[in-house]
C-alpha cells in the first residue's frame, strides 16, 4: 500500500512539532539516482538547537540525505522545509536556504590559491555583501573560535588536515548559519587530527547550534547528540537517545552494525 504523505491536513496534532520549534521537516522524501532508489520515504523533524548524529553502513543514504537539505542533491518526491521555507525548484528559496545552512564535507574544499583569511571572507563579501574590512574581522573572529587565528595569512596547502577542516568549519560559521551539516568531517583525517576537529564541533554544540552530523565517531555521538539515527538501504531504521540507542538497540540490523563498530 502506498504510504500517504503527511501534511498539515492529515497529520494528527501530536505527530507534528509546533512550527516555531521545527528547524527542518522532511516528509516522505524520496531520491533516485537513475534507477537506484537511494532514499525511500524518509521522515525526519529536527528541532531548533537539536543535535542529530546519523550513522549506518556505506551506501545507506546518509550523505545523500543531508545533501538534499541544502539542494546539493535534488529530491524527487516528498517535502523538505528548512526554517519555514520549502525546498522546491524555486531558485530564490534554494538561495535563501543555502544562506541559512552551513555544510562541512569530508574534504575541505578550500581555495588553494587564497589565504585562509581570504577563503573565509569570500562568502560574506560576495553572498551577504559584507564590506571587506568587516568580513575580514568576522573571519578572524571565527578563526579564533576554532583556535587557528595564527594561520590566517597562510595558504591551505601549508596546513595539516585537521587545521584545514577547522578552517572549513570557520568558513561556514562566517555565513551565520542557523543549521550546520557535517558529512563525515573526520573520515579523511589521521587519527591524531580527529580530536581537534571534534573538540571544535563539541564547542559548537554547547553554544546551541542546530547540527546534523554523519559520522562513525560514536564517542562524539554519545557525548553530544540528542538523538542518534541509524540508516540502512535508504531508510531511517531506528532513532533514539544516545543512551537507549547504544544500550538497548531495537532493530536487528542496528544491533549487527553496532557489534561491528563498537569494540
Amino acid at each position: 500500500m502506498k504510504k500517504e504523505m503527511v501534511n498539515e491536513a492529515t497529520a494528527p496534532p501530536e505527530s507534528r512539532l509546533p512550527e516555531e520549534e521545527a528547524m527542518i521537516e522532511i516528509v516522505d522524501m524520496h531520491k533516485w539516482f537513475g534507477d537506484f532508489h537511494v532514499l525511500k520515504g524518509v521522515d525526519l523533524t529536527v528541532k531548533k538547537q537539536e543535535r542529530i548524529v546519523i550513522c549506518g553502513p556505506s551506501g545507506s543514504g546518509k550523505s545523500t540525505l543531508i545533501r538534499c537539505i541544502n539542494r546539493l542533491e535534488e529530491h524527487q518526491r516528498g517535502r523538505i522545509v528548512v526554517d519555514g521555507i520549502e525546498l522546491t525548484n524555486n531558485l530564490k528559496n534554494i538561495e535563501r536556504i543555502r544562506q541559512e545552512v552551513g555544510m562541512v564535507f569530508q574534504h575541505f574544499n578550500l581555495f588553494p590559491h587564497l589565504t585562509i583569511l581570504e577563503n573565509l571572507a569570500l562568502g560574506p563579501i560576495y553572498v551577504r555583501k559584507t564590506p571587506r574590512k568587516e568580513a575580514e574581522e568576522l573571519a578572524m573572529h571565527f578563526l579564533e573560535k576554532v583556535h587557528i587565528a595564527e594561520q590566517a595569512l597562510k595558504y591551505p596547502g601549508q596546513l595539516s588536515g585537521g587545521q584545514q577542516q577547522r578552517v572549513a568549519i570557520a568558513r561556514s560559521l562566517c555565513m551565520s548559519p542557523k543549521v550546520m551539516l557535517f558529512d563525515e568531517p573526520t573520515s579523511a583525517l589521521d587519527p591524531e587530527m580527529i580530536k581537534e576537529v571534534l573538540d571544535v564541533m563539541i564547542d559548537l554544540a554547547r553554544e546551541g547550534m542546530t547540527m546534523i552530523v554523519v559520522t562513525h565517531e560514536m564517542g562524539f555521538a554519545k557525548s553530544v547528540a540528542h538523538r542518534v539515527l541509524f540508516m540502512d538501504f535508504g531508510r531511517i531504521v531506528e532513532g533514539n537517545t544516545p543512551e537507549e540507542f547504544f544500550k538497548n538497540p531495537k532493530h536487528e540490523r542496528t544491533k549487527l552494525f553496532l557489534s561491528q563498530i563498537l569494540h
